[in-house]
Parts: C-alpha cells; structure tokens; sequence
C-alpha cells in the first residue's frame, strides 16, 4: 500500500505540470486495481534556482496495489508524459512501500520515519542534493528512480533524477507539515498546451466573490487579473485554492470557458508559510525563507525599475549601540504592485516584521544581505518628527540661535533649547501587510486565512 511521489517533470518553456503527470499516474494505478485514498501537491524551497514556477512535487497515497507494480505504472507515465526533452528537465520518481491504510498525517504511529520527515521539512528552507535524497531512500527501503537524461540549469548542474528530491520530501511531508490547505486543479484537452485558455472573466470573478473568504488568491479585484489561470503552456486550465475542497470543487465548477479534460483535488502546503523560519538579521542563510524583526534604518527609495527597497537594522531590543547593528535591504520588486505603496510609507524608527526570501547579492551596492518581501508587520510607528519650536508668545517659528545654542524668537526674544517633537499624519496602521494575489508566492501564507499575531490588512 505504497506512497507514489514524482517530481520535476515540467519546463519553463514546453510546459507540462506535475500534478497533470500525477493525474495521469493515479488514473493508471485505479485501472491497474488500485485505490487513490489522497492526493499531496508539496511546494518546496521557492530560492531554488532550477525550479519552475511553483516548485511542486507531488504524492500519491495509494491501496490495493503493490509498490513494485505502482513503480512501473508511475515510470511508464512520467515517460510519456513529462517534458524530459528540456535540458534543465530531470524527473525522479519515490515509492515508499507504507501502510498508508492508517493516517500518515497521525504523528502516533506514522508511517513517515523521522529522517524522512525532516528532509521534507529542509526541503522547503534548503537547498539539498540528490545523492542525500538517495542514500536516504534507499536506507529505509524505498525504490526510486531516475527517469530520462541527466537534467540542470547548466552542464555542470546536469543530474539524471533530480526530482528525487522532490519526491522524498512529498512522501515526507504529511509527517513534516501542521498546516494544509486545498487546491482544486481543472485541466485543458491536452492537445490544447500552448493556445490562449478561454476562461470567462465575469464567470470566474463572481466565483471567486461567492467562494471568498474560504476560497482565496483565485483573482486580484484591484488589477483585475485571473490569478488562478496560469500563463505557462501546461495542461492546467485554473487552480481554485481554499480552505475548504467543497467551496474550491464548487468555484471551479462554477467558472465558464473551454472544456475541462479532467479535474482533481489537492491537499497541499500552499498558503501556509511553511517556508518561513525565525531568523535573525545578521545570521540568515542565503536561499532561505525567514521571519525577522528589527527596526526600519533608513527612508524608503524607488529604484530603477519601480523597485522600493528600504534599509532595516538587527531587533530594536538587542542590547547593543544602534550604530552597531546588522542592516537588512528589504526590497519590495515592481511586480508588487500597491504594496510598494506599504513600504515607501516606513519611517526610520518603525518597528517592523519581515518575511521573505533571503538573497547575499555579491553584485550589490552597499548591503549584500536583501530580503525579498513577501509580507511585513507594523509593531509600532514613529508618531514624532521634530520640528523647529514655535514662539509661545507670538506664534511665530523660531530660528536657530547659533550652533548648540537653540532657538530662539527673532521677535519676542524667548528661546528654545532645541527642536520640539511635533506630530505626524501615518498611512500605515498596526498590524500585517501583504503583496497581492497577483504577486505572492504558492507557500507564502494570505492574511485572510487568520492565525496571525497583530490585525491584518488582507489583499484581494
């Protein structure tokens, strides 16, 4: 009663999807007597280079078949159907040979060994490689395979089944993860990859009206676009997300356009922060999501490109001289949209949450350590500015008296002995900020989900 897991099977350029490949391997398995009980779509580390968009490896929890029967239905179908003619392109294939009649998920009795668990968890905060993903399927018993020609981002990076990582850490994930969350994945006729997808925009917006809360990211009301309907030349018509598999099933049946080919459900990571871990500035690894706080060094700057980035020191609370602290380059990129708006309206003296990607640029100006912004939270405003103090006699500004030595009124002769802190007009409040639908990441967590320590101030 094996867990069937496949992964990098796609390509940036020729399409496919690997949850289309898992669809098809699941199809082969009922036919060959097998039961599908559930279906796992795991995204994974979103800094690694050679990924495709979404970086997904997929499992399969599946009964009344053997693992070495569903190895060869999984081999054959990846063989046909994966994009193995892109050089960057390496599939791999895990069957772990577990009893997946009791709950996986149940951390009591798991079928999922803790070393399996684990690199599942790495997996979405490191970057690891094949022979670990080898050696460890192989300790606890599990067949893998390569399938197809040696694939990376260049010559050097060449691997034959890379996916193998992806793969393990799906099998791992249910012993790995807390937090799950739902997709509903409708496909196109396959000989319809690489044509505009007819999807009727006044259909799938009401959808995505009726279905929200519990349904989410389907579109962006502010810019308007289909974010459920991908843009790649792959199998997948659009991707319903939720926290319900009945609102998300029901959203998507409600959309009009082109014929749906076949459809399944997901259980998925997505929209979970999963690959967020505490951090703090100065210590980050470069290629790793983080959470981190500290306090806003620097006023916000639009460069070239539309791109905001503002500069920000190690936790306010350390017990050490401000002008000693780590900095951090917050940048929010142009994609971002609205959210910029958020970041160029910190203050130096803001204390602030971040999370995102973490980048050592070697290439940058200044700060090497970036952080890519994913969401941020305002802890406390600066509610100050100092200002040159006005003449309580006759209402006037003072002026400067001399270096050090104040102000004082030109007129009525008072003095001052030095600026005054004066109240500012904030257009930011308390509490979480996010991109839009249209710019976050599969993983990254949407404030209209709830579970977050402050108020939020949800996108959609």
């Amino acid at each position: 009663m094996p867990i069937v897991a496949v992964d990098d099977t796609d390509s940036r350029e020729q399409g496919m999807c690997t949850t289309y490949v898992a669809t098809r391997i699941a199809e082969r398995l009922a036919d060959a007597g097998g039961r599908v009980r559930r279906r796992l779509l795991v995204r994974l580390n979103p800094a690694v280079k050679h990924k495709t968009r979404g970086n997904a490896a997929v499992a399969l929890h599946v009964s009344g078949v053997g693992a070495e029967r569903a190895m060869t239905v999984a081999s054959e179908a990846v063989t046909e159907f994966a994009a193995a003619s892109d050089p960057r392109t390496s599939p791999g294939v895990v069957v772990a040979d577990r009893d997946v009649d009791g709950d996986p998920f149940d951390p009591i009795g798991s079928p999922i060994p803790d070393a399996v668990a684990r690199f599942a968890r790495r997996a979405l905060r490191e970057r690891l490689a094949v022979t670990e993903a080898v050696e460890l399927a192989e300790e606890h018993g599990f067949r893998h395979a390569a399938v197809g020609p040696a694939g990376g981002a260049g010559e050097a990076d060449a691997v034959a089944g890379r996916g193998r990582i992806g793969a393990l850490a799906a099998v791992g994930a249910p012993a790995a993860f807390g937090d799950w969350t739902f997709e509903r994945i409708s496909y196109r006729e396959l000989d319809r990859c690489g044509t505009p997808r007819e999807v009727d925009a006044e259909s799938l917006f009401a959808a995505a009206e009726s279905g929200y809360p519990t349904v989410w990211d389907t579109v962006d009301r502010e810019t308007g676009a289909a974010v459920c309907v991908p843009n790649a030349p792959g199998p997948i018509l659009h991707g319903i997300r939720g926290d319900n598999p009945a609102a998300c099933r029901d959203v998507a049946a409600a959309v009009d356009g082109e014929a749906v080919d076949r459809a399944a459900t997901f259980l998925t990571n997505q929209g979970t922060d999963a690959h967020l871990s505490p951090g703090r500035i100065g210590d980050l690894r470069d290629g790793a999501g983080y959470r981190v706080a500290g306090a806003v060094a620097s006023a916000p700057e639009t460069k070239r490109g539309g791109h905001v980035h503002v500069d920000v020191a190690g936790d306010p609370d350390a017990d050490e001289p401000s002008d000693s602290r780590d900095l951090l380059r917050a940048v929010a990129f142009a994609p971002t949209g609205r959210f910029r708006d958020r970041v160029r309206a910190l203050r130096p003296g803001d204390r602030v949450t971040l999370c995102g990607e973490h980048e050592v640029r070697d290439d940058a100006e200044g700060i090497e350590s970036t952080l890519k912004l994913e969401k941020f939270a305002v802890r406390d405003l600066v509610r100050t500015a100092p200002a040159v103090p006005t003449c309580p006699d006759c209402g006037r500004s003072m002026s400067s008296a001399g270096k050090g030595q104040g102000y004082r009124c030109r007129d009525c002769g008072t003095s001052a002995p030095g600026k005054v802190a004066e109240p500012i007009e904030r257009d930011l409040d308390a509490g979480w900020y996010e991109v839009p639908p249209s710019a976050r990441r599969h993983v990254a967590k949407p404030l209209v989900r709830g579970g977050f320590d402050a108020p939020t101030h949800p996108e959609r």
